[in-house]
């Protein structure tokens, strides 16, 4: 199996409920797929880069419909399909076309019950960059040992390790969350995180110094996140923008100016788009750009990562970054 970027993760349907919100016999929901190391994989296929996610899903409608999807957008599947435990569900609540409230149905999900053994431990030894996140470090104590397991089988055949700290306070309290996501932050090459999960992952999870001044406080927990091992440490700013810091260099890049339509996925999306301008490899400022960028593009349109498939149609995103010493 190919495998230039491996994500590992719960991929779940996602139902979108109309305006009014209610979900009448004439009303008329969209369903489609969503997860954050799925969105990843989607954007990182969207750039001509091998595209794998490893997963588990129920043996139902729904598993059949997140591996279908995720075929049709390019992505390669390592997906064991469980017959006791359905696929997650993912409800979105619109008001006036934009999404306003999130819930998630994924307790005892088959996603959840990820485990070693449904790790391509062929596919992982031959990858360039195994990306994980927080997310599915707080699935269960099997879904934790499965990403350990997999950045050691990663490490092994020589890959990237990248991580999204992804903190979801819903799925588990910060004092359990902080010393699990730092040790997966320490096993990383790239670290991907806001700036209060960048203050998550240090001792004593300290406030961001100097908050009149966003980029020297981001400038100061990338240096601080890249001392537990990393050698590239990204801070995403929301609104703002990104900050990375490699090999001592300090390089930032403006939000690409858009319409926000829906949020959920823009993340993820800058994160695949970057690690595939890496997997190219292409220079920090191009990570950047085609970060922002796609980000931008799945902000624009309701959906995860629907936005990815304006990539190569819309030049008009395109911004220069900046570099700081």
């Amino acid at each position: 199996m190919p495998s230039g970027i491996v994500t590992i993760g719960e991929t779940m349907a996602l139902l979108g409920i109309p305006d009014h919100g209610l979900i009448r016999p004439s009303s008329t929901p969209s369903l489609t797929i969503g997860g954050a190391e799925s969105n990843v994989a989607i954007a990182a296929s969207r750039l001509g880069v091998c595209a794998t996610w490893i997963g588990r899903v129920g043996d139902d409608d729904l598993g059949s419909l997140v591996v279908r999807e995720l075929r049709g957008q390019g992505v390669h599947i390592s997906a064991r399909l469980d017959p006791d435990a359905p696929t997650g569900l993912m409800v979105k609540e619109h008001r006036r076309g934009k999404p306003t409230h999130v819930r998630y149905y994924r307790n005892n999900s088959a996603g959840s019950r990820l485990e070693p053994d449904d790790l391509d431990r062929e596919c992982l030894a031959g990858a360039g960059i195994v990306h994980t996140t927080g997310i599915t470090a707080a699935l269960s104590g099997t879904a934790l040992a499965t990403l350990r397991h997999a950045i050691a089988l990663a490490r092994g055949g020589g890959a990237t390790i990248s991580f999204d700290v992804n903190y979801r306070a819903t799925l588990w309290p910060a004092a359990t969350a902080a010393p699990v996501l730092r040790e997966l932050a320490t096993a990383a090459d790239i670290v991907f995180a806001g700036p209060e999960e960048a203050a998550l992952l240090l001792p004593g999870h300290p406030a961001a110094a100097g908050s009149e001044d966003p980029w020297r406080a981001a400038t100061e927990l990338a240096q601080q996140v890249c001392k537990l091992g990393p050698r590239i440490a990204v801070i995403k700013l929301g609104s703002l923008g990104a900050l990375a810091l490699a090999d001592g260099r300090v390089y930032t890049h403006p939000i690409v100016p858009i319409e926000p339509v829906d949020p959920v996925g823009a993340g993820d999306a800058f994160v695949g788009a970057f690690l595939a301008e890496l997997a190219k490899k292409e220079p920090i400022e191009t990570c950047l750009s085609s970060g922002a960028k796609m980000g931008a593009l799945v902000c624009a349109v309701p959906g995860d990562w629907e936005g990815t498939l304006d990539w190569s149609n819309d030049s008009s995103l395109d911004a220069e970054p900046d570099v700081r010493r």
